[in-house]
């Protein structure tokens, strides 16, 4: 090489490329998006299926309906041929792309239609309260461990109060009392049938879980060198924390994301479940499980569907948070990626 040609450079690239990169490789996450990106392309598709594909009001009872099947029309609530022959039997999938493809439930409605809907209420539900958890756990987290002592002592109490209490007792106790009165602060108020409120009581029993281990690595952040070094050069606190801090802290903030979906989602289908979260004639997959819990011996796909959606998506969220979690670690990454 002669003297004036000018030397190649190796620039090393950011950990925010590499973690990129490596999430781009690894199979867990290519499987875990796809599966959640058809689950959410169903979720938005839901009033395109119910008003053009099968012909039906989900949220409204068909109890004298009529199908067409084969050229044979049958009654949606077939009179029930066992026992005594008391009672209906909603009709079972007719297995055609139109009305009922999944069957119907003990109030005539369209299963699939239903559980459609019932994905764009779970996922949204999810999402949201996830958010609320995280930003109200990044907020507490940075200025506890931050500020420390009387701020630190008073957020750490407040956090340890919730900590006390299991997470789906108190999530069922706020339900109940928020289900009857509603919820007011300031001039915002979410009447007793309003989603937000399940956003709100999720979003707020999980702080705890996820603001205690940032508030700790806050904590250890507070006493390197480059934050001692950005005191000492009389930075502003700010600065300290949104130039310093935060970016240390954010590859903990996304791999609680994916995990605090899927435990509010099942939270979420919990509350619906026992009918102190999405309220009739609302659908979301919890209260779908609980139409058909008396139909468990005669039409199972109604309650089955549902859980099978859940069980699909929660395990598509932690495989998900798997590959985040490694693609963030330099310890799991291939010894080419580092």
């Amino acid at each position: 090489m002669s003297i004036n040609e000018p030397a190649s450079v190796t620039l090393s690239e950011s950990p925010g490329k590499i973690a990129l990169r490596t999430l781009a490789r690894d199979r867990r996450s290519w499987i875990s998006l796809s599966i959640l990106g058809v689950i959410l392309l169903l979720a938005l598709i839901a009033p395109f299926y119910a008003s053009s594909i099968a012909h039906t009001d989900p949220f409204k009872s068909t109890l004298n309906a009529t199908i067409s099947v084969g050229g044979v029309t049958r009654q949606v609530l077939e009179p029930s041929t066992e026992g005594l022959g008391l009672g209906i039997t909603p009709i079972g999938p007719t297995g055609r792309p139109g009305a009922y493809f999944l069957g119907a439930d003990n109030q005539g409605r369209d299963v699939a239609a239903r559980l459609l809907y019932g994905a764009r209420n779970t996922l949204f539900i999810g999402v949201s309260a996830a958010l609320v958890t995280i930003l109200l756990s990044l907020l507490i987290g940075l200025i506890a461990g931050y500020r420390r002592g009387f701020v630190d002592s008073v957020l750490s109490r407040l956090l340890d109060v919730i900590w006390a209490f299991p997470v789906y007792l108190l999530s069922i106790s706020l339900s109940v009392v928020l289900l009857t009165s509603g919820l007011s602060l300031g001039f915002i108020h979410f009447g007793p049938g309003s989603i937000a409120l399940p956003i709100f009581i999720i979003g707020i029993v999980y702080i705890p879980y996820v603001a205690r281990p940032i508030r700790g690595q806050v904590l250890a952040l507070r006493e390197r060198e480059f934050v001692r070094a950005a005191v000492g050069s009389g930075a502003k606190h700010s600065t300290i924390i949104f130039r310093e801090i935060l970016p240390n802290v954010l590859p903990s903030v996304l791999v609680f994301i994916p995990i605090m979906f899927a435990l509010a989602m099942l939270t979420e289908s919990a509350l619906s479940f026992l009918s102190i979260g999405v309220q009739p004639p609302q659908a979301s997959w919890g209260t779908i499980i609980n139409d058909g819990l008396g139909l468990l011996y005669t039409r199972p796909i109604v309650a089955l569907a549902p859980g099978l959606l859940i069980v699909l998506t929660a395990a598509s969220l932690n495989l998900f948070g798997d590959a985040v979690r490694d693609g963030l670690d330099p310890k799991t990454r291939p010894r080419g990626d580092s």
